[in-house]
C-alpha cells in the first residue's frame, strides 16, 4: 500500500504547523513544510537546492518546478515511508495538478486534503497576538498561551522572544483575503476529486488534534 499523503490547507495562523507536528507525533507522518524543505535543500546542496539558491540570490521567486523537484528529492528519502503531511503546498490548483503528476510517478496520490476553516476576524486577533521563542521557535500568544514562567520559554529555557513584523491586524487581513482568493479554486479541486475534508480550526488545539486523528484513521483504514 502506498504511503499516505495528507495536505493541510488553511490561512496563516490557522495552526497548520502545530497540527502537522502533532500528526507527526501521533501517526509517524513526516511534516513537510515548503519553507523548511527549501532551506534544507539549499543547505544540503542538492541539485534542486542549488537551483533554488541561485534564484533566491538573484532576488527571484522560486518556481513551482524547483519546489516540486525539492519535494521529489525529499519524498525519495526512506523516513517518508510511513506517510507525509504537506504544510504550505500546494497553494494553487496548478500546483495541485503538478503534485498529482509527481505522486503518480511513484504510485502515490493525495489521501486527503484537510481544510482548516477559520473565522477571519477571530484570526486577526489570533495572529496579531502571537510570538515565538527566539532560540527554539516555540510558539506563544498574548491571550491563549503564555510561558508557564513569564519571560522564560517552556521548551528550552530561552529568555528572548520575537514577533513577526507582518503579524499586525492590517497585514493579516490582507493575507487572509489573498488566501481566500488563491485557495478557493484549490478547495474546489480537491472537493471535486472527493478528497476534501473540513475541520473547524477555531476549536482548541486538543479538539483539532482529535478531529484530525479521526480523519487520518478513517481514510487510512
Amino acid at each position: 500500500m502506498a504511503a499516505p499523503v495528507f495536505i493541510l490547507l488553511g490561512p496563516p495562523g490557522a495552526g497548520k504547523g502545530t497540527q502537522a507536528r502533532i500528526l507527526q507525533e501521533d501517526f509517524g507522518l513526516v511534516q513537510l513544510s515548503t519553507g523548511d524543505l527549501l532551506r534544507a535543500a539549499v543547505g544540503a546542496g542538492t541539485p534542486a537546492g542549488l537551483a533554488a539558491k541561485a534564484v533566491m540570490e538573484a532576488g527571484g521567486l522560486v518556481s513551482d518546478e524547483i519546489v516540486l523537484a525539492i519535494l521529489k528529492e525529499r519524498l525519495a528519502q526512506p523516513d517518508t515511508a510511513a506517510g507525509v503531511v504537506l504544510d504550505g503546498f500546494p497553494r494553487t490548483a496548478v500546483q495541485a495538478r503538478a503534485l498529482d503528476v509527481l505522486l503518480a510517478e511513484t504510485g502515490q496520490g493525495v489521501t486527503a486534503a484537510i481544510s482548516m476553516e477559520v473565522d477571519d476576524e477571530a484570526m486577526v486577533d489570533r495572529v496579531s497576538g502571537r510570538f515565538t521563542c527566539a532560540q527554539c521557535g516555540e510558539g506563544y500568544h498574548d491571550s491563549f498561551k503564555h510561558p508557564a514562567v513569564a519571560g522564560t520559554c517552556d521548551k528550552c529555557g530561552g529568555t528572548e522572544f520575537k514577533r513577526r513584523a507582518d503579524d499586525n491586524a492590517e497585514t493579516v487581513r490582507a493575507r487572509l483575503h489573498a488566501y481566500h482568493d488563491q485557495t478557493a479554486p484549490l478547495i474546489a479541486y480537491y472537493e471535486g476529486k472527493g478528497l476534501l475534508e473540513r475541520i473547524d480550526a477555531m476549536e482548541t488545539i486538543p479538539a483539532i488534534r482529535q478531529a484530525l486523528g479521526a480523519i487520518v484513521n478513517r481514510v487510512t483504514a
